[in-house]
């Protein structure tokens, strides 16, 4: 069997999926190392690989993103966060990752590097080497791919495609206007990658770092991702991962769940969940005395206490919860109210719950027009939407079947696919 690495940057959306991946490669008998976040060594080490932590320069907690990168807050959400993150929690990481890769490529020669697609140092590794002198570099993305083309308005505006000529002149002209202002972050990529020798293509920083490895496996489906004529040929749509194995302890109102009303989760996923104000308290506060049971998955575990003192007490039809395991949740739910991280759609999709979306930071406006682009939710396009805005989503979704119905749609799309055959049979080829 083959010596494989894994990695992953120190965030939760980025290091579950790898870990899902390496307890795979594992179990079907492959020697994994898994190099990523010192707070997933435990996971790792659980999953069968042995693991390696990140120098202490390329590690961070994303449990809070603005305290690990002072001025984050500071940013707009849209193209000035996009390169505000896209430097600090995605580049500069990069000479640490590269040189930790490397000095563990020297003592175990691996056949594959598979890393999520934020861990810039495996990009690194396949523009510093010939393919003949390294390890094959697969690239597993995580969320949306900032791929520029024709067909698409440049990642992190969160606008839908516009069919025809119109389309592709609204897109040259934001493309033009994205890569002027991305301008000073390429020459500053181009500057680190230099440090490693390893030359940056020309082009979009953004754009290349989804080109350059061997393999670009995205965790989707053609009905979730925007068609484009000019996708590169290492990209292919595997469809999403299953959620890690397990039978963790359910809430004492888990009974709840069955009873005859329509059950509405919500969420603000593990990365900006800092302000349950947002989106959680909202929505509470929005659905209170409807008819209908609203678990509230904070994903923190001070979240129900936080929530409480936010609205003076829950409603009665509200059930506050830390961290409840999506798989088990949402059988029972009816629509899911989020704020779009990239995995959290991807399993309601799974489970063939409709959405409503509102999110403003990382990929997740991407990910919110992406849902309402499908047919399968409402994208409120803002992080911080009114109890108006949320209770006339919440009552469409609910009230009109075509959502349902192309939830079930994406459901049955998503069933098709088998991502970690995918990988594996990728892995076979290469010995």
């Amino acid at each position: 069997m083959s010596k494989i690495i894994t990695a992953a940057i120190p965030a939760h959306g980025h290091t579950g999926p790898l870990l899902v991946i390496t307890a795979d490669l594992v179990a079907r008998g492959h020697e994994v190392v898994f190099l990523g976040g010192a707070r997933y060594g435990e996971a790792a080490e659980a999953a069968g690989a042995r693991f390696v932590a990140l120098p202490a320069e390329s590690d961070f907690d994303d449990r809070d993103l603005n305290a690990a990168f002072p001025g984050r807050d500071a940013t707009t959400p849209g193209p000035e966060r996009v390169a505000f993150d896209m430097k600090n929690v995605f580049l500069d990481p990069m000479p640490g990752q590269y040189r930790t890769l490397n000095r563990l490529l020297s003592e175990f020669p691996a056949v594959a590097v598979i890393a999520d697609s934020g861990f810039v140092g495996a990009q690194a590794l396949a523009m510093a080497l010939p393919a003949d002198r390294r390890p094959t570099v697969v690239s597993i993305g995580t969320g949306v791919p900032p791929l520029q083309s024709v067909d698409t308005a440049p990642f992190g505006l969160g606008l839908p495609p516009v069919p025809g000529e119109e389309g592709r002149a609204r897109n040259a002209a934001l493309n033009a206007e994205v890569a002027t202002l991305m301008e000073p972050l390429t020459r500053c990529a181009a500057a680190l990658f230099a440090t490693v020798d390893a030359p940056l293509p020309e082009g979009p920083f953004g754009h290349v770092l989804a080109t350059v490895a061997d393999h670009f496996l995205l965790l989707t489906v053609p009905g979730l991702e925007y068609p484009r004529t000019d996708a590169p040929p290492t990209l292919r749509l595997i469809g999403a991962l299953p959620a890690p194995a397990g039978e963790p302890e359910r809430p004492g109102w888990w009974d709840d769940l069955t009873q005859d009303r329509p059950v509405v989760v919500v969420t603000q996923g593990t990365v900006a969940n800092d302000d349950l104000d947002e989106l959680i308290a909202p929505t509470v506060r929005a659905l209170a005395g409807q008819d209908v049971l609203v678990i509230a998955a904070t994903a923190r575990p001070d979240g129900p206490r936080i929530l409480t003192g936010l609205l003076g007490e829950l409603p009665e039809n509200t059930r506050a919860s830390g961290y409840v395991p999506f798989e088990l949740l949402l059988p029972h739910a009816d629509v899911l109210v989020t704020n779009g991280g990239y995995g959290g759609v991807h399993t309601a999709l799974r489970h063939a719950v409709p959405l409503v979306v509102a999110g403003a930071s990382e990929d997740k406006p991407e990910v919110a027009a992406r849902v309402q682009w499908s047919g399968s939710g409402v994208d409120l396009r803002t992080g911080r939407p009114t109890e108006a805005a949320i209770t006339e989503a919440v009552t469409a979704v609910l009230g009109d079947p075509r959502f349902g119905e192309r939830a079930r749609a994406l459901h049955d799309e998503l069933s098709l696919h088998r991502p970690l055959d995918v990988i594996a049979h990728l892995i076979d080829g290469l010995d």
